[in-house]
């Protein structure tokens, strides 16, 4: 289109991945290598800025930071490589006009590249593959390179698109390269290829004003945040704005303040044009997918789809004995919901829904981890809270019943093949590939249900000793699968509150395996272990030792107690059957049964069955 404006001083770019593969690293190096940022001595991931995103290596919130290279302001966008944070991929490539595909030079194309690269064709940009990490021992990028070419034929990429630049990188070294026959000693050769191949965003002035927001933070002084790019005109600051909504609705409001991004941090601006990304103020109720335009001719963008929750979980306030003992700082469910309300609001994977009159909520997310990341900030943040077993998200069409379903792709050591399948192989899973690697490890792909793979990630760790790689991705909707198998044990569960006693858990630990250790305060209905049978048994892990007149050999023989399980949050929360719950406060994650008193948990149990016979 020849009368299109293009802006040549701007290139708006994302940088996606799968997991793991050094998004975020080679951020790091752009900014450093640009004079962006100026790094401490050690510094590193400084894109990684949330406390749980440093403790686990990965990108769990989308950032923006820019650069200045040759004149040209680039905007680069760190995305989530998780598949759980795919709501994050999705908002972020509307509003860049190029990708930087990130894929590792050992690992090769992985689910969470195969999904970035998709939603990157369909919005038809036109991506750089950047083969990273090309340091690593066994590296082959030739072979990465042909993987990912195949990827985009199977993703019915146009030929323009399969016209893509190849760049090779090592993030943490520093350095980029187009020809493997010429190593280069830093990143230039990928800053000239984004200039060269990125498009410049189009950009008239003279239309009116409209910007799509695709992301929402909040500050106590200036209220909600709208950050998006704008697409047409300009905006400054005391302009009377219109924000038109997913359902038409349109109200009006008055800019308060502009920012735009200089290296990590907003800068204040009086003024932004298209093809800007920036940061507004001022405007009450904006949400993500709206449409801020000209008050005079008011016209909303195409509005970003997300993809739906599969999982949910109920939260409430803590209702256990020992609720506001144990470091918490907001215990109430008005806490929790205005806690939940704003995650929501900035959030857009995540739904909140009130049930039993706002006693309770139900949330729903992505997939575990996601729902797990917000649980753990929550904890971190003071909050005391307790949450029921995840829940996979049921849709109903006509008289059928749809479930979820993923893709999942596992790598072990070849002499752990056979326990894998064998365990996928109980939760229904369907086989769809199997490949030997170079290193003596298999990879192989499955369909599954996401309701059968809950808990899995963690027996797999355990199964492979901590080796095993898991990488799923959303499939479809398919029917119901039926029952799936649960937790075949039951539980030891406390019948008082108080101090647990060595003498009490020496005499316990022979019945199944523990999760307490002396000295633990626990109260009745917690639950303290793991029993060998299949049915629960309630025990006293309080009962003391019988002091009396008679001497005994065995009197002072020492009681060896084995090391308890560290119960984390992610272990809890899918080893928890329908009955139970996760107490979750600063310093503890306990196990407990919904219902704690043994009598009421007899009386409930004896009228099931009687309601289940009179069926």
């Amino acid at each position: 289109m020849p009368n299109q404006k293009r802006r040549k001083d701007v290139r708006n770019i994302a940088i996606v991945a799968h997991v793991d593969h050094g998004k975020t690293t080679l951020v790091d190096t752009l900014l450093k290598y640009t004079g962006a940022y100026k790094f401490e001595e050690g510094e590193t991931a400084i894109m990684d800025s949330n406390p749980l995103e440093k403790e686990r290596g990965i990108t769990i919130f989308s950032k923006i930071a820019s650069f200045n290279y040759k004149g040209v302001q680039c905007n680069i966008v760190d995305t989530p490589g998780h598949a759980d944070f795919g709501s994050e991929v999705e908002r972020i490539l509307e509003m860049v006009d190029g990708v930087l595909l990130l894929v590792d030079a050992v690992d090769g194309p992985m689910p969470q590249t195969k999904f970035v690269l998709k939603k990157s064709l369909e919005l038809h940009l036109k991506p750089i593959l950047v083969i990273n990490k090309i340091d690593r021992p066994n590296s082959r990028p030739d072979k990465v390179a042909d993987m990912t070419f195949d990827l985009f034929c199977d993703l019915n990429a146009s030929d323009e698109q399969l016209d893509f630049p190849i760049v090779y990188a090592s993030g943490r070294d520093g350095h980029a390269t187009l020809d493997l026959d010429e190593p280069s000693d830093n990143i230039k050769p990928l800053l000239d290829t984004i200039l060269h191949r990125v498009l410049p965003p189009l950009a008239n002035p003279d239309l009116p004003f409209q910007m799509l927001v695709t992301m929402i933070d909040h500050n106590s002084y200036f209220g909600r945040i709208a950050i998006g790019r704008i697409f047409h005109g300009t905006v400054r600051v005391d302009d009377q704005v219109a924000l038109v909504k997913r359902d038409g609705e349109i109200s009006t409001g008055k800019v308060t303040k502009i920012m735009k991004y200089k290296g990590l941090t907003p800068v204040d601006v009086t003024e932004a044009m298209a093809g800007d990304i920036i940061m507004i103020t001022g405007i009450e109720g904006v949400s993500v997918g709206e449409t801020l335009s000209s008050a005079e001719s008011p016209k909303a963008l195409p509005a970003v789809k997300i993809d739906e929750p599969t999982i949910s979980m109920n939260f409430s306030h803590n209702t256990s004995p020992l609720a506001g003992k144990d470091g918490g700082v907001f215990l109430s469910s008005r806490h929790i919901r205005e806690y939940l309300e704003h995650e929501a609001m900035v959030n857009v994977g995540i739904k909140v829904e009130e049930v039993d009159n706002g006693e309770r909520f139900k949330v729903s997310g992505r997939g575990e981890l996601h729902l797990e990341v917000l649980i753990e900030t929550m904890r971190r943040k003071g909050y005391e809270l307790e949450v029921s077993r995840p829940q996979v998200i049921l849709k109903k069409m006509g008289d059928q019943i749809l479930e979820p379903a993923e893709v999942v792709v596992i790598e072990v050591g070849s002499e752990y093949q056979g326990a894998v399948m064998q365990a996928l192989g109980e939760r229904k899973a369907q086989m769809n590939d199997l490949q030997t690697t170079s290193f003596n490890s298999v990879r192989m792909e499955f369909n599954i249900t996401s309701r059968a793979l809950i808990g899995f990630r963690s027996e797999l760790l355990i199964m492979t000793r901590g080796s095993g790689i898991m990488c799923q991705n959303f499939l479809e909707w398919r029917l119901f699968n039926g029952d799936m198998p649960s937790r075949r044990k039951g539980v030891l569960i406390s019948n008082s509150s108080g101090k647990i006693v060595a003498f009490a858990l020496a005499a316990l630990q022979e019945r199944g395996e523990i999760f307490v250790k002396p000295g633990d305060v626990v109260y009745e209905g917690m639950i303290i272990g793991l029993c060998n049978r299949s049915n629960d048994i309630v025990v006293n892990p309080q009962k003391e030792k019988k002091h009396s007149n008679v001497r005994s050999v065995l009197s002072d023989t020492a009681i060896n107690l084995i090391s308890p399980r560290q119960i984390n949050l992610e272990f809890a929360l899918v080893f928890i059957d329908d009955d139970e719950l996760v107490e979750i406060t600063p310093l503890n994650i306990r196990i407990r049964k919904a219902v704690t008193k043994e009598t009421d948990r007899t009386r409930i149990d004896r009228q099931s069955r009687f309601d289940a016979r009179q069926e």
